[in-house]
């Protein structure tokens, strides 16, 4: 592992190590004391960056250095929230806050029709950076796409030029033909990176035909598997929005985790703690 060479970190260089993880870099953690006493004691605005395998910046102990980037190192974890914590050595007390930074996910939708314009309402929302593509220069349009960070013209022959995927891309194909659908999923599939997700609009007959296709061309089955075809969560949806909330859904749901099932099923406070009683449980009695 490489480490840090002592070096105090100072706020503006902190701050650009910070930029280039929400920029796509590699995740980090901004740490800083907040407060400390004791002989020696790192001042407060004393900062470390911390990576997974690294660290930039000093608390002047190498004992609170250690503990400071084994603190910050459970930040990095996806769904860790910030916080803060006591560290110690030595006779020496600093609380130290740590924030992580991480690039947000992405969503490429590739098709600029009825479907991607909730989606891309919806997806912005839930915190995706969002890029749009499209062929035709009358749907690829900042006034459609308001909410994109991207809206681009594109040949659907090389639909991914000019567009990074990464592990963080949620990649959904809704264009307007199942032909320029296909040609973009046997693109994308035959790319060494994976992206977190793909989905890709269509009926069982024609999900079927693309996914046989690939795997007669040799694709990695693995990978064909992979794809979320027909796209969506199972609710009956019907309408462009509705097709689009089944579409996020799924995204949240493979970003989270869970089952898909709804609460109401799972939770089962009817039947585990009101039914059996006849009324409902004493607030003071707590739950267990």
């Amino acid at each position: 592992m490489t480490e840090g060479d002592g070096a105090p970190l100072a706020l503006a260089e902190a701050v650009r190590l910070a930029r280039e993880a929400l920029d796509g870099g590699e995740p980090m953690v901004s740490l800083a004391v907040i407060d400390s006493r004791g002989d020696g004691a790192p001042p407060p605005g004393t900062r470390m960056a911390v990576w997974a395998d690294r660290h930039r910046g000093t608390l002047g102990d190498p004992r609170l250095d250690a503990q400071a980037i084994a603190f910050a190192r459970e930040a990095l974890v996806p769904g860790a929230r910030l916080g803060t914590r006591e560290i110690s050595a030595g006779g020496v007390v600093a609380e130290v806050y740590a924030e992580p930074h991480h690039a947000p996910p992405e969503l490429v939708i590739v098709g600029a029709g009825h479907i991607a314009r909730p989606l891309c309402r919806i997806g912005a929302l839930l915190g995706f950076r969002v890029t749009v593509l499209d062929d035709r220069p009358d749907f690829a349009t900042r006034e459609r796409f308001p909410e994109a960070e991207v809206v681009r013209r594109a040949d659907f022959s090389d639909p991914f030029a000019g567009v990074s995927i990464s592990p963080r891309t949620h990649l959904v194909l809704v264009t307007r033909g199942h032909k320029y659908d296909f040609e973009a999923l046997r693109d994308v599939l035959r790319r060494p990176q994976r992206p977190a997700y793909i989905g890709m609009v269509g009926s069982r007959r024609r999900t079927r035909a693309a996914l046989e296709q690939l795997a007669r061309e040799g694709l990695d089955a693995e990978r064909i598997a992979a794809v979320r075809a027909p796209v969506g969560l199972d609710v009956h949806a019907e309408t462009p929005e509705e097709i689009a909330v089944a579409i996020a859904a799924e995204m949240v749901l493979l970003r989270r985790g869970g089952t898909g099932r709804p609460l109401r099923e799972t939770e089962r406070v009817w039947e585990r703690w009101v039914a059996p009683r006849g009324e409902s449980r004493n607030p003071d009695e707590g739950a267990p």
